[in-house]
């Protein structure tokens, strides 16, 4: 799977451009929606889903625009649903499968900086969202927010991500997380 990161917006959100074959994803479309709709391979394939981490508006403003001009499947877990503005195509929970191509996509739960959080497990890499990044993890001080939920998700993320897995953030850069 091929993995473009798109920096947006003004907390420097990493919304991904994901493509297997010709289908894509987009995942946290956070702001300027004319810059990542305008991204070369975006315009090579068919985009399947707008994929949401969570829901805050630095990884989700540009939704409304994407989806109207693209028509892909709006992708969020079925505890952000009340918090949503606009509603989603269909909601995820824990064990879901996306496919992309040939490739496919594990939903892993992981609350605490929101009750929904996901984090998505691919061949050899993990999209984060905003519950862990390189020198730390999501906040747990905002409304929703949750230290002990967020302490459980980055336990059980750590015996998941080995030390040859490339981690991708909501914000900041992708990194190799060693657990041992």
């Amino acid at each position: 799977m091929k993995i473009i990161p798109i920096i947006v917006g003004e907390l420097e959100t990493n919304c991904y451009l994901l493509a297997a074959g010709r289908e894509q994803a987009l995942l946290d479309p956070g702001a300027e929606a004319e810059k990542i709709l305008s991204t070369s391979p975006l315009q090579e394939g068919r985009l399947k889903y707008i994929i949401l981490t969570h829901y805050h508006p630095d990884h989700t403003e540009a939704v409304p625009a994407i989806k109207a001009q693209s028509g892909g499947e709006i992708l969020i877990h079925e505890a952000e649903k009340d918090l949503l503005p606009w509603p989603a195509d269909r909601y995820l929970k824990e064990g879901d499968i996306l496919t992309l191509g040939e490739d496919g996509l594990k939903v892993l739960h992981t609350p605490g900086h929101t009750p929904g959080g996901i984090c998505l497990l691919g061949d050899n890499f993990i999209m984060t969202g905003d519950t862990l990044f390189l020198n730390g993890y999501g906040r747990t001080d905002l409304e929703w927010s949750s230290e002990e939920d967020m302490k459980k998700s980055l336990q059980r993320l750590e015996k998941i991500i080995s030390s040859q897995m490339r981690v991708y953030p909501g914000h900041g850069p992708m990194s190799k997380i060693s657990n041992s």
